[in-house]
């Protein structure tokens, strides 16, 4: 009946100011990620531009990327970004639960895989 993965008991006091800053790194992370996702829109953004811009003669010699060149790039900066920021907010979800947990009783139940991340 009980879940596969192993739980440990610890100390609120002891775990609180890892979680704290747990948190923190991976909203920093998602925030780093985010910048990077801005920073390529709006390349692609003045690329398409400058290419609109162009005269008709200048297009012909100056040639645009391909479109499965453009959707390769959206999938690596866009698509696969945003899928870590999904795992990141999930994270940040379970540990601001064990946060919850800590406000209410001394001992916190937590999953090795958290202990291993924490440094505990």
């Amino acid at each position: 009946m009980g879940s596969s993965i192993p739980v440990t008991k610890r100390k609120a006091a002891e775990v609180l100011p890892f979680l704290e800053a747990y948190v923190a790194r991976k909203e920093e992370q998602i925030a780093e990620i985010e910048q990077v996702i801005e920073r390529y829109e709006k390349k692609r953004l003045m690329e398409e531009r400058s290419y609109r811009a162009m005269s008709s003669f200048r297009r012909m010699f100056a040639g645009k990327k391909p479109d499965h060149h453009l959707a390769v790039e959206y999938i690596h900066y866009v698509k696969k970004p945003m899928e870590q920021i999904r795992q990141l907010r999930l994270e940040i979800e379970k540990a601001k639960a064990v946060l919850k947990e800590t406000e209410q009783s001394d001992d916190v139940a937590i999953s090795e895989e958290l202990v291993e991340e924490l440094g505990l």
